[in-house]
């Protein structure tokens, strides 16, 4: 493996993190949106907020990683992707701003109609934003973006057959990780109501990104030629893990047996991802763009990959031991009692 090589499979480790993790925040701010009135959507938006509130800020850590690397490593490609696809990244960014925003918000105002208002922008935009990622990702797949730094449609760029597909299939499958996810946390928190809430949820979403991944090869065969032939050659094997593990899943989620339920889920989202990275190798911009043609120069390479390997010993067992603490109920907000206030403070 070449030097940029290296550097191109920590990039897409680090998109696949963000979609394992930030996917999941994205699909319970759908259930969120969808979960109904006030009364009736209060305890599913309780789960939700109880599981996601204390790893949130976290798990959104993964985005600033892979625009840093695409940024330093691959500056070219990275320019003739904003250059190109800035409408649907001011899109996200500004979902993101209004997300956590209105997270945090709506815990701490008293008036029903801000908490109402703070919910709907915080639901609307874990639908928009992942959709907006998954159009991007279908623009680059597709070929739209053209190389050397240049600007290529604003619109016609991620508004197109391919885009829309990895748009819709983005939602869908945040969806169905995050029903899977919070079907294992109502079991925690010993819910057994909210348990077959979000089982069923789990299923009807996992079947749904069955049927827009079935129609997604169909639509690249015909808008996305070299991604087509990748999926069918490259990619195949990860194509067939994906298939299996998402159905392995289902008949897991459907028989009400838990545990390796959420790995089998986590299988899929990172198949979906590792699976469009390596259909449209050797290209950053398929087919214009190589990897080896868009890399930064050796030392560049060699100083993101030196403090990738110091984040790894420095970060992720910190981000692991968060996680940890998180799915035994320790941190606060998540079951540990407040300390008592001391007499006379």
């Amino acid at each position: 493996m070449t030097l940029d090589d290296a550097v191109a499979v920590v990039l897409f480790f680090g998109v696949t993190a963000y979609a394992l993790f930030g996917g999941a925040d994205f699909g319970a701010g759908f259930w969120d949106l969808i979960a109904g009135g006030a009364k009736r959507g209060a305890e599913p938006r309780a789960v939700i907020d109880h599981s996601i509130g204390p790893v949130w800020e976290a798990n959104h850590v993964w985005l600033i990683f892979c625009l840093v690397v695409l940024w330093t490593a691959f500056s070219t490609a990275f320019a003739s992707i904003t250059l190109t696809l800035f409408v649907p990244l001011t899109l996200a960014a500004v979902g993101i701003v209004f997300r956590g925003a209105s997270f945090a918000f709506r815990k701490v105002v008293f008036r029903t109609r801000d908490r109402r208002n703070f919910g709907a922008a915080f639901a609307s935009s874990s639908v928009l934003v992942p959709y907006c990622m998954g159009a991007v990702a279908g623009a680059i797949a597709s070929g739209r973006v053209p190389a050397g730094g240049k600007a290529g449609d604003p619109w016609s760029s991620w508004v197109n057959p391919t885009s829309i597909v990895g748009g819709v299939l983005a939602v869908t499958v945040c969806a169905y990780l995050s029903a899977v996810y919070l079907t294992a946390d109502s079991k925690r928190l010993g819910d057994p109501a909210m348990e077959g809430y979000f089982r069923v949820r789990a299923i009807a979403a996992g079947l749904v990104a069955g049927v827009v991944a079935a129609v997604g090869i169909v639509v690249f065969h015909h808008d996305s030629t070299y991604l087509f032939h990748g999926l069918l050659s490259r990619a195949l094997p990860l194509v067939v893990l994906s298939a299996i593990c998402g159905i392995g899943s289902l008949v897991l989620l459907v028989r009400g047996a838990g545990g390796v339920v959420r790995i089998l889920a986590a299988g899929v989202v990172a198949s979906v991802v590792l699976g469009w990275g390596v259909a449209q190798w050797p290209y950053l911009l398929p087919t214009s763009l190589k990897v080896s043609q868009g890399a930064a120069p050796s030392g560049t390479l060699w100083a993101v990959l030196v403090v990738f390997a110091l984040a790894a010993v420095i970060i992720l067992p910190a981000l692991g031991l968060l996680y940890v603490l998180d799915q035994k109920s320790l941190l606060p907000g998540e079951g540990t009692n407040e300390p008592e206030p001391v007499a006379g403070h």
